[in-house]
């Protein structure tokens, strides 16, 4: 129908969802105890090819404590995204620790060009350590976020990370599913390069547990430790004996039913992706002025997300949302960017300009795993004509 709404990003539950989480309720397992969470992070360990992983209570939460295990403090700085949301950037304040931002490339992931040139013309560094001249801080990680699922250059990242003896924190929240296709790191999943993978499963997410997480390792003793971190830090369960600054991050066994339901459809979803990603983009390319932008060669992205850019018009995107509005089509712009906003004022940014760009040009266009090849169809008669 024309006037139906189409929401930009809602989830979609039509597999085994209510059937487990019916059988969660019935058996009383509802809280932080109960056989799914640990069936949930053992599904999804297998599914990125890993040993194993941890949940969370959601994303955020993940990369805190991914952040702390890297030994983060409060003398020290991560080397973070501006283009991002700003739950990649706010955990790295939690601890105390400063931001230095950085910019994006063509993919909007993290520059490696100019991660490197940092590295290597604003910092120094003296055993093993990388001391940021402006501020005296020693840079101890790095949060590199695979922006709207497309992969960031992770074999240009990786030896830059390990030449400075950098640790990496990857922000996959929305990049569960992506992989390489090719190259020396075929058959990789977004999530299991550096020493800490983050997801999350928000509610617009490519699957979804209503709010929730997970972390996944390098080093196994660092993931039990993240493990430990996150149910309360009890060194002794029956007597209530706590040997460390713990937090209640745990996910619930009701959440975990509903993402066990949900990832067992996920190469499904990312088909449908995939297939609405490729409706849009043959169309739109072809109005003047526009395109879609592309995802990362010899990679197999889950297209969570897709970006609708307007190539020399900065005042085209805000009219563009309204008149999509006008047509219950929900849309929203990229995100503001963080460097800009009020909590990181006077916060260390490194040549900053393709970011800035991008904020000024980007629509992300409805892409639910239920939208239908007629609505995409919907979308892209409403652009063309706003473009005409």
């Amino acid at each position: 129908m024309a006037d139906e709404f189409i929401a930009l990003s809602v989830p979609n539950l039509k597999g085994n969802e209510l059937k487990y989480v019916t059988d969660a309720v019935e058996t009383e397992w509802v809280s932080t105890a109960g056989p799914y969470v640990s069936d949930f992070e053992k599904k999804l360990a297998e599914y990125v090819h890993v040993p194993a992983a941890v949940s969370t209570q959601n994303g955020t939460s993940a990369l805190h404590i991914s952040l702390m295990l890297c030994g983060v403090t409060r003398e020290d700085a991560v080397i973070v995204p501006t283009l991002t949301f700003i739950a990649a950037v706010n955990p790295t304040k939690y601890i105390g620790a400063e931001p230095i931002f950085m910019d994006c490339d063509d993919s909007l992931c993290m520059d490696p060009v100019k991660l490197k040139k940092f590295c290597e013309e604003e910092c120094d560094f003296t055993d093993g350590k990388l001391i940021d001249r402006a501020t005296g801080r020693h840079i101890k990680a790095m949060v590199v976020v695979h922006v709207f699922g497309n992969m960031a250059d992770m074999e240009a990242i990786l030896p830059i990370a390990e030449k400075y003896n950098i640790r990496v924190v990857e922000d996959a929240t929305e990049a569960l599913g992506t992989y390489y296709t090719e190259g020396k790191f075929a058959g990789r999943f977004a999530g299991t390069f550096g020493d800490f993978g983050c997801y999350s499963f928000n509610g617009n997410k490519i699957i979804t547990t209503g709010g929730g997480g997970m972390i996944v390792a390098k080093n196994p003793e660092e993931l039990a430790h993240a493990k430990h971190l996150t149910t309360q830090a009890k060194a002794d369960q029956a007597n209530f004996i706590h040997d460390e600054i713990g937090f209640n991050y745990r996910m619930t066994n009701l959440q975990a039913a509903l993402g066990l339901a949900q990832l067992e459809q996920l190469e499904d979803f990312i088909k449908t992706k995939t297939a609405n990603y490729n409706q849009y983009k043959e169309a739109i390319d072809k109005i003047d002025g526009l395109h879609v932008q592309d995802f990362r060669p010899g990679t197999r992205s889950n297209y969570w997300f897709y970006s609708v850019v307007f190539e020399n018009d900065e005042t085209g995107r805000d009219a563009l949302i309204e008149e999509l509005k006008e047509n219950h089509i929900q849309s929203r712009p990229i995100w503001g960017l963080i460097s800009d906003q009020l909590p990181y004022e006077g916060a260390r940014t490194y040549d900053l300009v393709k970011a800035p760009w991008y904020w000024k040009r980007v629509v992300n266009v409805p892409c639910s795993t239920n939208l239908t090849s007629e609505g995409v169809d919907r979308v892209i008669s409403v652009i063309r004509n706003f473009m005409s």
